[in-house]
């Protein structure tokens, strides 16, 4: 639902849309136009009314899949000497027999992957917070630093130094595939 607490359907919409193209249907109870508009701007792909027919319903579904919404591969990013496989899941650098599979926890694949999806942009401490633990730990920065901290471990060339994972102090954090000077936990 679009208004249900802890988290409202338009920042759900957001959250999902953050780590996956995967089609979005909103079903809602809500006729409002603004209601709509905040739906598809925030990443929903199609916005049907209650009560509706089970045939348009369908249609919708249909024409969604059709048009390949979400049906992309997801993209391999590059960075420094690491290649970064959203698809699989995986981060891997060159080894002495080839590719060298990098070991993340699935939390810290899920917090790197998050800031991948928006490479280049600021993401903010308490999206990551609430997309990772729940809205009810907006307010834990220490976990972020702690995992932050060992993702530098892992796939920075100098983790004291990042270049890739960097911290917007005070905001968030930023991943950055050329690269950058500076960052601290």
């Amino acid at each position: 639902a679009l208004g249900s607490p802890p988290l409202d359907g338009v920042g759900a919409i957001a959250g999902i849309r953050g780590w996956t193209s995967a089609p979005i249907l909103v079903v809602s109870g809500r006729t409002d136009s603004v209601d709509k508009v905040r739906a598809l701007d925030s990443g929903a792909d199609d916005y049907i009314t209650k009560p509706f027919a089970i045939d348009e319903l369908l249609a919708r579904v249909r024409a969604l899949t059709r048009r390949g919404v979400g049906g992309d591969a997801d993209p391999v990013v590059r960075v420094g000497d690491l290649t970064v496989d959203l698809s699989a899941k995986t981060v891997t650098r060159p080894g002495p027999s080839g590719g060298e599979l990098v070991r993340l926890t699935p939390t810290e694949w899920r917090l790197l992957e998050i800031l991948v999806r928006h490479s280049g942009k600021l993401v903010t401490r308490q999206t990551l917070l609430s997309d990772i633990w729940g809205s009810e730990h907006v307010h834990d920065t220490g976990y972020l630093r702690l995992y932050v901290s060992q993702i530098r471990k892992k796939i920075e060339p100098e983790p004291k130094s990042p270049r890739f994972l960097i911290t917007e102090p005070g905001m968030g954090y930023r991943f950055l595939q050329g690269g950058s000077d500076g960052g601290e936990a």
